[in-house]
């Protein structure tokens, strides 16, 4: 037979008790907790095994990621051309690498040191081990061949990780949902869990967009369909726009005059004029200064708002814009417009990331 002391018996008792009544605010409506003490106002948060909701495992392009990191290594090559002013010196991407190929007078020995600089001692944990960002060989006959070893790949791709992680979290957390878990598994993939979301379709969109913003001027040089006929200018691409214009092609010149990177606040509203959903953002100081710059000296021009190689809208500059702030508007929905407010507010991912599971 069973003994238990009157005093471990009672303890026993009262414990149940207090979970008993902790348990109790589950079973009735926000709307009657709203009515209660704060102190009894406590759910008990239930996780994906009691409540279910959406289980999503996120793979970041490794791919997108070691091109990003090529192009880089051209642009900073290009760089030391301009620098140095080595006439008729071209550069060519081929596989991991950036290939030079020297002018006639340009000294073969000062190029390979300028570009030996660009080659750096990669820092974390392998910073110990003497690896390094890029390989530099001379490949004779005036061809310097740059390649970027592949320790400094899965450096880069273990970084895209860590910040697609904090970005991820952001842009759950914008949704309201309570305590979800994001964690990494392996090299290159996220776990998403969110307790209580019985629909994935909003996450999925929120989380399976890039969200890379920008803003550049439309070319005014030739109209799109001369530019699909013949070529584009080499400063210039075709883009196109989303949802109803997707078939609608855009001249579109490649520098960017800011970056979503600049903005500090995005929020959705409704035009007060035509009481469409729009989008309202403003820029830090730098991104201020150069909105303003900008539109100054394009009053009558077009410019384009261009999210993942997607233009939104394409208006015209109709006066200088010196507030550092201004609206996005594009057909939106009352959903879409809070949904691109989110991914604007979160960042743009360091890469694409893929919905495997």
């Amino acid at each position: 037979m069973l003994n238990i002391s009157r005093w471990r018996a009672t303890a026993i008792l009262l414990t149940t008790l207090v979970v008993c009544l902790a348990a109790i605010p589950n079973f009735f409506s926000e709307e009657t907790l709203r009515s209660w003490p704060k102190w009894a106002q406590r759910h008990i948060v239930l996780g994906l095994d009691l409540q279910g909701g959406s289980h999503i495992l996120l793979e970041v392009d490794t791919n997108a990621v070691r091109r990003e990191k090529v192009e880089a290594l051209r642009e900073d090559v290009r760089r030391v051309i301009r620098d140095n002013r080595w006439a008729l010196t071209t550069t060519t991407i081929r596989g991991n690498a950036v290939e030079v190929r020297l002018g006639e007078r340009v000294d073969r020995a000062q190029a390979l040191s300028k570009l030996r600089e660009l080659s750096q001692p990669l820092g974390g944990i392998l910073s110990a081990t003497g690896q390094r960002s890029v390989e530099v060989v001379d490949a004779g006959g005036g061809l310097i061949r740059l390649t970027v070893t592949e320790p400094a790949i899965i450096e880069r791709i273990r970084q895209s990780v860590e910040q697609s992680i904090q970005i991820v979290e952001r842009r759950v957390n914008e949704l309201g949902t309570v305590e979800p878990t994001i964690q990494r598994q392996g090299l290159d993939r996220i776990l998403v869990q969110v307790p209580g979301l019985q629909d994935p379709t909003r996450l999925k969109e929120i989380l399976g967009k890039t969200a890379k913003l920008t803003f550049r001027l439309v070319d005014e040089s030739m109209s799109p369909q001369q530019a699909l006929q013949t070529r584009p200018p080499p400063e210039s691409e075709i883009l196109y726009g989303e949802r109803e214009e997707a078939n609608v092609p855009y001249l579109i010149q490649k520098a960017v005059i800011i970056s979503g990177e600049e903005l500090v606040d995005a929020q959705p509203a409704f035009d007060q004029r035509t009481g469409e959903p729009v989008v309202n953002f403003r820029f830090n100081n730098s991104g201020a200064r150069k909105f303003a710059r900008v539109t100054q000296e394009n009053v009558g021009r077009r410019f384009a708002i261009v999210l993942d190689d997607k233009v939104i809208s394409a208006p015209v500059i109709r006066e200088p814009i010196l507030g550092g702030s201004g609206q996005i508007s594009g057909q939106f929905t009352v959903e879409s417009a809070n949904n691109l407010a989110i991914l604007l507010r979160a960042g743009a991912l360091p890469a694409p990331l893929t919905i495997i599971e």
